[in-house]
């Protein structure tokens, strides 16, 4: 489904990513973990062009991303965010609804209908006319995965969406997050939540220094862990 070939980004004279070469497939439940500032996030975002890759090619569904037709790529790789980012000055129901109504993907009644449905499906359905501002931060980012779900995405990308949460709310979008993956969503997610990547991924990818260092199924990753810098994160972190 997403195929990257010789990527690479840099800012100025940093270089962020070296030659990343990966394939995901349909159904595949790919995290991807690595200490901070080892581009994770950056690659998550070449994958849809919200970053704008130095060389290299990446193609969704067969087609290269580039910026042609970019808006119709978004809409079915979705993007969830770290920090949520809802439009304060709508409504819950009107933040799922914006997008697919403006591309011209459904009518306004049917977006309404769909938001309601999803909103229904994670016990939120009583919020769809409140602002973002009178609900907690589980519920914000609840939310925003519905609203990229609004789109009838193939793929989901995640970028660190339990940071930003409070300890205690962070096992509610887990729990939807572990419901999407069961219902065969592609998703490839950054995260620190390792019980979640052992849990739930099908793969668990390293990086470190810009590069795939360990692209593994949980149990070899976690049990036997043949990279020096791998063994050393792990021992951080578990």
């Amino acid at each position: 489904m997403i195929e990257v070939k010789h990527l690479k980004k840099q800012f100025g004279g940093l270089t962020v990513l070296r030659d990343v070469n990966l394939t995901v497939n349909k159904g595949d439940v790919v995290v991807l973990v690595g200490p901070s500032g080892c581009g994770k996030s950056t690659f998550l975002r070449c994958l849809n062009r919200l970053e704008e890759p130095t060389s290299g090619e990446v193609l969704f569904m067969g087609q290269p991303v580039n910026d042609k037709d970019i808006d119709k790529v978004r809409a079915k790789m979705g993007m969830v965010f770290q920090h949520f980012n809802l439009f304060p000055h709508l409504t819950v129901k009107k933040n799922i609804t914006l997008a697919p109504v403006k591309l011209g993907l459904m009518k306004q009644e049917e977006a309404d209908a769909r938001a309601l449905e999803l909103l229904g499906r994670i016990g939120l359905a009583d919020k769809a006319d409140t602002y973002p501002n009178m609900l907690s931060g589980g519920q914000k980012q609840r939310i925003a995965i519905v609203r990229a779900l609004a789109m009838n995405p193939e793929a989901l990308l995640f970028d660190e969406p339990t940071s930003a949460l409070d300890p205690e709310m962070v096992g509610e979008v887990l729990e939807l997050m572990k419901e999407l993956a069961q219902s065969g969503m592609t998703m490839v997610c950054v995260t620190h939540e390792m019980g979640f990547a052992r849990e739930v991924a099908n793969r668990i990818i390293f990086i470190d220094e810009g590069e795939v260092k360990v692209d593994k199924p949980p149990k070899e990753f976690f049990e036997n862990p043949e990279n020096e810098r791998l063994r050393s994160f792990l021992s951080k972190v578990l």
